[in-house]
């Protein structure tokens, strides 16, 4: 209770009405004379803390806008009316000044409080890239030769577009033969002279838009892998498929050139992607692609790693956004692949097996494993036909029967090469590659077969063949230099 003060101040209390909690908070911050706050003469009264609890300040919720927090007026001298002690003293209003002052502070204190978030990039693909503080000022400046080449791109409207092919095809290479075709077919009709770059699967991106949005396309393929070149034997190994192209997209290269000249953030990488494709498109169609890398025995001279694998040379090739523009970066590259001999030599090198005698059901399920999924040339007959290994029969050669065209006739496989090809067997104690499936095997003799060139080794490569592929691919920096330029 206030010692000084004019009047009663319990009598004020006694006949004014309780205050709400909100107000009682705003009593307490000092906006009334014996509030504990500024005033002329009101009664400054210091409770002890056991007596009076003072609630702290609502904290402001910065999360939802529609929650009103208590705000802290300021005091104004010339606007504050004096409190009387009388009890019939109407209550005065805060005036409007201290009002819009409190939701201006209010308003700036959120904005304070609140993290603006980052806006999003311009598509899903684009990636922002924190900008670069500066450049190096310290040391000595030394210039370096990179095996990056420069690109300079032209501003042509490039479009995108869906391929689907039907039936699907699971080869990358197959599918580009099946374009080939097409372009061939309708590259100065339908396609306007237009050559497209494919990527071998989904994709396909033009230089300029195509005269239709979506049109559909049957094209014929022959498989120049079986068979003669024959009329009859040709109509037998055409395949038809249907090809949907659909308009998807529009890539924007002036996006890109922005972006390079550091006027806009964002990198779209799927004109880039756009570009890497095109420049990948004539490697592919020459060479054997493997990932980014392209192979071939025309890029350097195959060596021996064991086991019936060898390393071609190849290089690897990739288009990067730089500070300098557009970088097509180009390195050399080596990997392992597939001797191009025959069966029975790759058998003798990798499991050095004894083919006088017949082999174990243990010897018969490695070689089954090692040879599953390998393309084969067959060296005997008038077509150079190829076939992909199934399997391995389980019977050697030498008991190995097959049923004839009429379904009943069967005949031994050793006595077929003989009275066909006049071929006699070297090994008629070994299995017989199978070729096609359960229902309908077709059997051919190891010994001629050949594993065809170019066919890549998956496999995890043993110590001495890591060891001879680190010794043919290791160069000086000018040797390597070389290579790269050739």
């Amino acid at each position: 209770m206030s010692r000084r003060g004019g009047g009663n101040p319990s009598d004020n209390r006694r006949n004014q009405p309780q205050p709400s909690p909100a107000t009682s908070r705003l009593n307490a911050a000092g906006t009334g004379r014996g509030g504990g706050g500024r005033g002329s003469r009101g009664g400054h009264t210091v409770p002890s803390s056991s007596s009076v609890h003072v609630p702290p300040p609502a904290p402001i919720n910065t999360a939802a806008s529609s929650v009103v927090a208590p705000v802290v007026h300021p005091v104004h001298p010339s606007v504050s009316a004096p409190v009387t002690g009388s009890s019939s003293a109407p209550t005065v209003p805060s005036p409007a000044p201290a009002t819009v002052s409190a939701e201006a502070l209010s308003t700036e204190v959120q904005q304070k409080l609140t993290l603006q978030s980052a806006s999003a990039p311009a598509s899903q693909k684009a990636i922002r890239f924190p900008n670069r503080p500066g450049y190096g000022q310290l040391g000595k400046k030394v210039q370096v030769r990179a095996n990056h080449f420069q690109m300079q791109v032209a501003e042509r409207d490039l479009h995108h577009y869906d391929v689907s092919i039907a039936p699907e095809i699971p080869s990358k290479k197959v599918s580009r033969d099946i374009i080939n075709q097409l372009v061939k077919m309708h590259r100065e009709s339908l396609l306007e002279n237009r050559i497209p770059a494919y990527d071998g699967r989904k994709s396909l991106f033009t230089a300029g838009p195509l005269p239709f949005t979506s049109k559909v396309f049957v094209v014929n393929l022959v498989d120049e892998d079986r068979g003669s070149s024959s009329g009859s034997d040709r109509k037998k190994r055409e395949r038809e498929f249907k090809v949907t192209i659909r308009f998807a997209s529009k890539p924007d290269i002036v996006h890109l050139n922005q972006f390079l000249r550091r006027l806009q953030p964002d990198c779209p990488y799927e004109t880039i992607q756009v570009l890497d494709v095109a420049l990948r498109a004539t490697p592919a169609e020459m060479y054997t692609v493997a990932g980014r890398s392209f192979f071939s025995p025309n890029l350097g001279a195959p060596g021996p790693l064991g086991g019936g694998t060898e390393f071609w040379r190849g290089f690897y090739q990739s288009l990067r956004p730089t500070q300098m523009g557009l970088s097509l970066n180009i390195d050399v590259s080596s990997r392992a692949f597939y001797e191009p001999v025959l069966v029975t030599e790759f058998v003798s090198k990798n499991f050095k097996l004894n083919f006088s005698r017949q082999l174990s059901d243990q010897d018969r399920l490695k070689i089954r494993r090692a040879l599953k999924g390998l393309k084969v040339r067959l060296s005997h007959g008038a077509g150079m036909r190829s076939c992909k290994v199934t399997g391995l029969s389980k019977e050697p050669l030498k008991d190995l029967t097959f049923t004839l065209e009429d379904k009943v006739t069967k005949k031994k496989v050793l006595d077929y090469f003989h009275e066909k090809y006049n071929i006699e067997l070297k090994f008629p104690l070994l299995p017989a590659i199978q070729s096609g499936s359960d229902a309908r095997p077709m059997y051919f003799p190891m010994e001629l077969c050949r594993i065809e060139s170019g066919q890549r080794y998956s496999k995890r490569l043993n110590e001495e063949q890591v060891t001879n592929l680190l010794r043919a691919t290791c160069q000086r920096p000018h040797q390597r230099e070389q290579d790269i330029k050739n």
